[in-house]
């Protein structure tokens, strides 16, 4: 895409719907570190039913240390790898008690450190909770910015540098919501739903779907 189409396209994801924001239910930064780390490989509203209960339990580091990996793992065993999970959630609860008083650092590289986070998952709680210019590139912005020829790359990294390079300055922000909303609902991996796409005329994707056409198989 042009610098004049990557902008039209941000301005009309930004202007199609609500303000972009996480789907996972959260109250403090540890709640929603702990929801990321929980929401590999599962759906946010798989995350978000097991959560309300372990939330409720543990609303803070202390707490959550406290109720133990049977504890946690017995309220998080609907989502999946809930016993890796479990074990990471309690180690960097431990972790953030020891190193950082109990409350989530606004830093990179004291994130990664934590057990079960990293760099995608270092990029949410930095976009959400600590306002950064950072994007979390999970499946579905990976299979966006490919499929448009928004920002190409053969891995995550790759991609978020690239998006990082192309995305105008005041969407900066907010693209990493833009991005992940448009490829769960819209440019979904099996039949991208083209005909409702209001960013397909700036698409590179050479087999769009019609309201007809069984459309082709893309795994996500």
């Amino acid at each position: 895409m042009t610098p004049a189409d990557v902008d039209t396209f941000f301005a009309r994801l930004a202007a199609d719907g609500p303000p972009p924001a996480t789907e996972l239910d959260y109250t403090t930064p540890f709640t929603l570190l702990v929801a990321v780390v929980l929401s590999a490989q599962a759906t946010d509203a798989g995350v978000n039913r097991a959560t309300r209960g372990l939330f409720a339990a543990a609303p803070d580091a202390a707490a959550m240390v406290a109720l133990g990996e049977d504890g946690i793992r017995d309220r998080i065993k609907t989502i999946g790898l809930f016993n890796t999970k479990a074990r990471n959630v309690l180690a960097l609860s431990a972790a953030l008690l020891a190193d950082h008083g109990g409350e989530v650092p606004a830093d990179r590289a004291a994130l990664e450190a934590l057990p079960g986070v990293g760099r995608k998952t270092a990029n949410v709680v930095l976009n959400e909770i600590f306002g950064e210019e950072t994007l979390a590139v999970d499946t579905h912005i990976f299979r966006v910015a490919n499929r448009t020829g928004l920002a190409p790359g053969r891995t995550p990294r790759a991609v978020e540098d690239g998006l990082m390079a192309v995305v105008p300055p005041a969407y900066r922000r907010a693209a990493h919501h833009l991005l992940l909303l448009h490829g769960r609902y819209v440019c979904i991996a099996r039949r991208p739903r083209c005909p409702q796409c209001i960013v397909c005329d700036l698409c590179a994707y050479e087999t769009k779907t019609s309201p007809t056409a069984d459309g082709p198989v893309v795994e996500d």
